[in-house]
């Protein structure tokens, strides 16, 4: 009876002779089997308590149960002492540096009995494997993608500095259909992330309902068995092309078998099929692995009589949802306080952006893109810039105070308008303040205060002092002030009268 059980069709022929009367030596004859082996069956029969009709009537397997009750082992004390234990030994195993080794020496060390290693392990891994099954997952036609970074790198040389660049590999992969893609990105950024994701929505001609990312930085925040949190930019991307974002559980790589497994398909398919040739581009790069990836989409299946893309053609591509119009913009998100110049700072661009002047001070909401900086205060959009990602500041006029866009606003130009509008002197005093050849930002102050004297002095008498220094030729703030403050305009205006004539006049004579 030890080894392999006889098959039970040839134990139901036993039977049958045996209830017929044949001799135990004679079945053993006439089935080709061993005569202990045959006395054993038949003692079985009997001690049993059944009837050759029940027997015969019996399914095979049921049939197999009656006479093989299974093994002792299980019913061994040295078993339901490991039973008890193995709360501990599942419990121990999940702590860094615990071997099963480790853990059969503490447990024969306090059980002298117990189990030897190879039958401690294998009762280990049977109870474990028990324990926790696997569920066969059922997947419907354009409902999820899965999308990983694959473990190896793939690189390309950079042709100008010889430098070889390791480039980290997108896979996705529709479950339905095992439909895949595959793309090389610098690294594993949100950027580089969505920007493939992005690529593959354009493949595939459309969007799912869920996509189920593994709990990367790029898409994850923070990872949770029950309620993860997602990356702001992620849940934009989502909304922006229908779908929800379903992280698997961390530490779980069968809740994404399906790309988990066609990341070990693309290492044969794709990787080695690459390895001896030189890319001297991420674009080169790619290039050939599109061209792998479809091949691998156009072979058929094993055990299958179609490819993964005749299957995604023809009862998954008409079921996803159609893309929008416009590609997404990446959003990034700031809180930033109005400083008092009446700006923003971004510090990742390094750059300053104008703010009306009433908000200084209050916190504004900033939202930007790579072409655009909106900025809100009080829940309403108050300011929008193209945006620069050099140092120094972008301003609107309008957004300044009224002093500040003086300040901006300073030119020449600009002084000599204000000075004819009040009088042609006291313009062409400005023009000559200009006009000797120094920069005109040193001369600003000056007309500033030749505009204030002109609102706080009387029109005739500064008319008259800018005559005065046009003639002098003294252009300085100081010396206007001056004829204006002193009692040299008002001599001017006193009539002139000429000395009295007399005859007493001395003579060259009286001199000598």
């Amino acid at each position: 009876m030890s080894g392999k059980p006889t098959q039970m069709s040839k134990i139901k022929q036993l039977v049958r002779l045996h209830a017929s009367g044949v001799s135990n030596r004679q079945i053993a004859k006439d089935l080709g089997l061993y005569k202990g082996t045959v006395n054993d069956y038949v003692r079985k029969l009997q001690t049993s308590g059944m009837q050759a009709e029940e027997v015969l009537q019996m399914d095979e397997p049921v049939m197999e149960g009656k006479f093989f009750a299974g093994t002792a082992a299980y019913l061994d004390k040295r078993f339901e002492d490991f039973k008890e234990r193995l709360p501990y030994f599942e419990r121990e195993l999940k702590r860094r540096h615990v071997t099963r080794r480790l853990l059969w020496l503490e447990y024969i060390t306090h059980n002298s009995s117990g189990y030897r290693y190879t039958q401690f392990c294998h009762h280990l891994k049977q109870q474990l494997v028990a324990r926790k099954p696997s569920a066969v997952l059922t997947h419907e036609p354009g409902e999820e993608l899965y999308v990983d970074f694959a473990g190896d790198k793939l690189q390309y040389v950079d042709r100008q500095t010889g430098e070889v660049v390791a480039v980290n590999v997108f896979v996705a992969c529709l479950p339905y259909s095992d439909y895949s893609f595959v793309m090389a990105v610098e690294r594993q950024t949100t950027e580089d992330f969505l920007h493939a994701l992005a690529c593959c929505l354009r493949e595939l001609g459309g969007s799912p309902k869920i996509v189920v990312p593994d709990n990367l930085k790029a898409a994850v925040i923070k990872a949770d068995r029950y309620e993860p949190e997602l990356n702001r930019v992620m849940e934009d991307f989502a909304n922006h092309y229908g779908f929800v974002v379903i992280p698997a559980r961390p530490g779980k790589p069968k809740d994404k078998a399906s790309v988990e497994n066609q990341v070990k398909i693309i290492y044969s398919r794709v990787y080695a099929r690459l390895r001896d040739q030189m890319f001297f581009s991420l674009a080169a790069l790619n290039r050939a692995i599109a061209e792998k990836t479809l091949e691998h989409n156009q072979t058929r299946m094993q055990q299958r009589n179609y490819s993964r893309q005749e299957k995604f053609l023809a009862d998954e591509k008409h079921l996803l949802r159609p893309l929008p119009e416009n590609d997404f913009e990446l959003k990034y998100y700031a809180r930033l306080r109005v400083g008092v110049n009446g700006y923003i700072y971004l510090g990742r661009d390094r750059h300053y952006y104008s703010v009306p002047y009433i908000h200084i001070g209050e916190e504004a909401q900033v939202i930007y893109t790579r072409q655009r900086v909106k900025i809100f205060c009080r829940n309403e959009q108050v300011a929008i810039h193209e945006r620069e990602t050099r140092r120094g500041y972008t301003t609107v006029k309008e957004h300044l105070c009224s002093a500040h866009q003086h300040y901006g606003e300073r030119s020449p130009h600009y002084y000599i308008d204000r000075a004819a509008k009040r009088s042609s002197s006291l313009a062409a005093l400005i023009k000559s303040v200009f006009d000797d050849g120094k920069p005109p930002e040193m001369h600003y102050k000056t007309c500033d205060g030749l505009l204030s004297l002109s609102r706080k002095t009387d029109p005739a008498l500064f008319e008259r002092a800018c005559r005065m220094a046009l003639e002098h030729q003294v252009t300085s703030y100081n010396f206007v002030k001056s004829l204006l403050t002193g009692n040299r305009l008002s001599m001017e205006t006193q009539e002139y009268k000429p000395l009295p004539k007399t005859s007493q006049r001395r003579g060259q004579e009286y001199y000598k």
